[in-house]
């Protein structure tokens, strides 16, 4: 069920950015403080991109990602990464170490293979909600009522009707 809602969302995107313009892929929108819709695209694929990469050596480390500005400049590079990330992400659960810098010192936390799955998907939603915020004026450019709305969100509202 994870991977499909992983796969799902990111259909979404893909979905989305094929109506979009180079020039409104690149533009830098005052509702995401100055950043593109192509940069949050690249931050999105880029952690998926971390998770599936380093998956078989166990140890992932979301910050050592090389921001390919080919992600963030081309919506159609955007949209093969994401294919690639859909056809690579059915992945059997594991245990994993998470890799992170705080403070100036290199800590490790075990996590498995779904848990950061999931906190993907939930990265990905929370950016799809920016993104839908800085396309409010855009009028060639339509996303279904799910895209940047949790799960949880959907569901409540379902059973609230």
């Amino acid at each position: 069920m994870l991977v499909q809602s992983v796969r799902h969302t990111l259909g979404e995107i893909d979905t989305f950015l094929s109506q979009l313009t180079n020039e409104q892929y690149n533009f830098p929108c005052r509702e995401l403080s100055g950043a593109s819709i192509g940069q949050h695209t690249r931050h999105i694929i880029e952690l998926f991109q971390c998770l599936i990469h380093q998956y078989e050596c166990g140890r992932i480390n979301y910050e050592s990602r090389p921001r390919n500005t080919l992600i963030e400049t081309l919506p159609e590079f955007a949209r093969g990464c994401i294919h690639r990330i859909r056809e690579g992400v059915d992945k059997a659960d594991k245990r994993l170490t998470l890799l992170h810098r705080a403070s100036g010192r290199e800590i490790s936390i075990d996590t498995n293979y779904y848990r950061e799955l999931l906190y993907n998907l939930e990265h990905c939603i929370h950016h799809q909600a920016l993104i839908r915020v800085a396309i409010i004026d855009m009028d060639n450019v339509e996303v279904d009522e799910s895209f940047g709305v949790a799960p949880s969100t959907i569901e409540h509202r379902q059973c609230a009707q």
